[in-house]
């Protein structure tokens, strides 16, 4: 019985090698095989678009004896805000509270002696953050304003972008991979080749790039507004990269 098995156990590798030799064969032979030329080249795509929504980072900040009496007030003015801008147009979605703090506040004795001396506790601060769409920019300077008359006191600073900026992006793709394609050309012209197939296509991260440009109807709605602000424009910038089989 044992000597059975070890008939079939040979029997079992003599019949395993072919195969085994055959793939080592048919690896050898693509690695032996030259590889397909290709090239590689990469190109940019911008568009740009004024904004269409703005986005304010605004906050109250406020200090008192107690915790208690600086959440009051803080409580007090941020309401105020909160009511005034839903009442001029602001929708619930575009108001989100972000960033909340109670913080001690500390005198630190000079140290007159050489002596240490501990830190004296001389009140309390309260900040309650606030982020606000605003989606009708010639309303933004008058928001501000009131915003401040109201008790915003910290924060202001303003990002302008778009709701829906997918087709700026979408023809900043396009001239980005037809910037490939006439470097890719260029190249091989310069080089002799025939350019080929596209083997792949890759893009990076769309990059919104802010650009120091007015619009004039931008600037006459600021004009009106209490708080002068421009929008300028809003550049999307694609890259891609794109690589190109060579024929022979």
């Amino acid at each position: 019985m044992a000597l059975r098995t070890i008939r079939n156990l040979a029997f079992g590798v003599l019949i395993g090698m072919p195969a085994a030799l055959a793939g080592a064969s048919a690896s050898a032979a693509d690695e032996s095989k030259p590889r397909e030329p290709v090239i590689m080249v990469s190109g940019e795509g911008q568009s740009a678009v004024a904004p269409d929504m703005a986005v304010l980072n605004l906050a109250v900040v406020k200090q008192a004896k107690t915790a208690r009496e600086a959440l009051d007030e803080n409580n007090k003015a941020m309401a105020s805000v909160l009511a005034a801008l839903k009442k001029g147009g602001i929708a619930d979605k575009d108001l989100q509270t972000s960033g909340f703090s109670v913080q001690p506040q500390y005198n630190y004795p000079q140290n007159t002696d050489g002596q240490p001396k501990p830190p004296e506790l001389i009140g309390y601060q309260v900040s309650n953050g606030l982020t606000v769409r605003v989606r009708d920019l010639g309303e933004l300077g008058g928001i501000i304003d009131q915003a401040v008359t109201l008790g915003i006191n910290q924060g202001g600073d303003i990002q302008f972008t778009n709701d829906k900026p997918e087709a700026v992006i979408e023809a900043a793709r396009k001239d980005a991979v037809a910037a490939a394609i006439k470097k890719a050309k260029t190249l091989t012209e310069a080089a002799g080749v025939k350019l080929g197939r596209i083997i792949e296509i890759s893009e990076n991260n769309v990059r919104p790039l802010p650009q120091p440009a007015y619009r004039a109807a931008m600037m006459k709605e600021a004009s009106d507004a209490s708080v002068p602000v421009q929008g300028g424009e809003n550049t999307y910038n694609v890259t891609v990269n794109v690589t190109f089989a060579l024929e022979q």
